[in-house]
This record gives structure tokens, sequence and C-alpha cells, in this order.
């Protein structure tokens, strides 16, 4: 493995959580560049020839195994889109770590588009971790746009786990899903945005086959000047269960706007929107307030806790 810096070792703990090399199959790609890549005996991982990204080939039957694909920027102005290809094999069972992060320390923006593409054969097992993270002290802006499409056969299930958290000036996360017969979709999204940052989240998901489901929910908090939209789509063309939910706190001067989607074309789909926007409690701050903490303490509390 190519040997990485103290800022980009800091960013790979912040968004795949790692401290070292880790086990099992990874690609971890520094500025626009591969600096390490492993395969195992089930989960094979080969790069692209016609475009910059990988192909991860996971064997049918696969278990306990995990894979991590972390990006990390650290040069102002580098900006790239990556093509990441996923086949997971019928009946296996495997977790999936993502998530970029960008250290911006000049003038330029720095920009990491991801467009990865899941094909889950019949009974196959996925979770999947994107975290998104920026840093850094420069005028540039620090941009982050994945795209993710999920092609889901029968009876396979896919839980994914959106988190941003800090430091992302403008992003649009695009999800995109199809489901067969008794696929499983649930979707767990974590955003917080400040200052003048922007974040957009579109879902699609298409319930194509009898007894497909899909579970999306967004909790956020929006501070200071910052905006968010949150467009969430889910069309039951079969007899189907969908359901949607936006939570999330205000603050300051910022924004939020939910957009609810439910199509039904089919009359045993039952669909469900549910969105809630709202400041902090008074009662909630108070009640922590005679405990000892400053508001502020009493602020960053409750929204860690509304956050986890």
């Amino acid at each position: 493995m190519k040997q990485l810096n103290e800022i980009q070792l800091r960013l790979l703990q912040e968004v795949a959580d790692l401290h070292g090399v880790p086990a099992g199959a990874y690609n971890i790609r520094s500025n626009g560049e591969a600096a390490g890549r492993n395969s195992t005996a089930n989960i094979e991982i080969v790069p692209k020839t016609d475009k910059p990204g990988i192909d991860i080939r996971i064997k049918p039957g696969t278990k306990n195994e995990s894979v991590h694909i972390p990006v990390v920027l650290t040069e102002t102005g580098l900006k790239e889109t990556v093509y990441n290809d996923f086949y997971v094999g019928r009946d296996a069972d495997v977790v999936i770590v993502a998530g970029c992060g960008i250290d911006n320390c000049g003038n330029q923006d720095a920009q990491h588009d991801g467009i990865h593409t899941f094909y889950l054969e019949p009974g196959a097992h996925v979770k999947y971790v994107e975290k998104h993270y920026g840093s850094g002290s420069g005028a540039g802006k620090r941009i982050l746009n994945p795209v993710t499409e999920v092609h889901m056969d029968e009876n396979s299930f896919m839980e994914m786990e959106m988190v941003q958290i800090k430091g992302v000036d403008d992003t649009e996360r695009t999800t995109n899903a199809e489901l067969k017969a008794g696929a499983r979709l649930l979707v767990r999204e974590r955003l917080m945005t400040h200052e003048q940052q922007r974040a957009i989240s579109a879902y699609s998901v298409s319930l194509d086959g009898a007894g497909s489901s899909a579970d999306v929910v967004s909790r956020s908090v929006a501070r200071d000047d910052s905006y968010q939209k949150f467009d969430a789509k889910i069309l039951g063309n079969a007899p189907c269960q969908g359901h949607t939910e936006c939570d999330s706190i205000i603050m300051d001067r910022g924004r939020i706007l939910a957009v609810p989607g439910l199509e039904a074309n089919h009359v045993d789909a039952a669909l469900v929107h549910e969105a809630a926007i709202g400041k902090i409690a008074g009662e909630q701050l108070m009640k922590l307030m005679t405990l000892g903490l400053t508001e502020q303490e009493a602020e960053e509390q409750i929204i860690n806790g509304f956050l986890k």
C-alpha cells in the first residue's frame, strides 16, 4: 500500500473508521490514484480499462466478509468522477464501506463524484456504509456528488447508511433503486449542514415485484445559513410497502425543503410519507441546562443524540 500522509490517514479514519490497512478486500484511492488494493478468494477487485473506477465481484455464498473502498482528496483544484460497479452473488452476505474525505486548504474547489452501481442476485444481503467528510482552511469548496444505482433481484436485501455530518460545502446525493419480488431496501440518512452549505438528497425507489418493500428515513440538522432539500419518491408498481420519512431540526437561518412523492400504480401498493421540521424544543434545553450544561452544550447534546 502506498504511504499516506497524516492528513490522508485522518480522513480515512473519518470516512471509513480505518486506523491502518483493512482486513479483507479493499481499494483505497488518494488524489486520483490507487493507493492500495487487495482482493480475496471470494471478492475480486479489478480496475476498469475504459474509465476511472473498479469492478467488485463477490462470489455467491460469500459470508462475513467486507469491502473497503474509501477515497481521500488533499489537492486543491482536483476534480474527478469515478465509476464503481458491484456484482453481489446469490445468497452472499457482505459489508461494503465507501465514503470520501476532502481536505482543501487552497483557493480552488476540490470535487469527487462517485457513481456506484449495485447488482444484487437473488437472496443477496448487503450493508452499505457511505460517509462524507470535509476539512481544511482554504477558500476553495469541498464538493461531493454521489450517485447510487441499485438493482435488486428477488428476495435480496440492502441496508444503506448515508452519513454527512461535517465540512462538505455542496452536495447532491442521488439514489435510484429497482426492486423485484420480495426484495427489501432500508435507507438511513444522517445529515448536518452549517454556514453557507447546500445539501440535496434525491431518492427514487421503484417497487416492481410482489412483496417488495422500502423504508427511507432521513434525519438532518440545518444550521447557520445552510440549505437542505429532501426529495423522496416511491413508485408502487405491484403489491408492496413503501415508507419515507424526513425528520429535521432547523436552527439559526437554515432552510429545509421536504418533497414527498408517492405514486401508486397497483391497488395493493401501500405507500406512506411522513415529514417533521422544527426547532429544538425549549423544554429539552431547559432540562439539560438545569443539569449544569450551558445552552450551547445542551444544543450539542440534543443534536448528537438526534443524529445517532
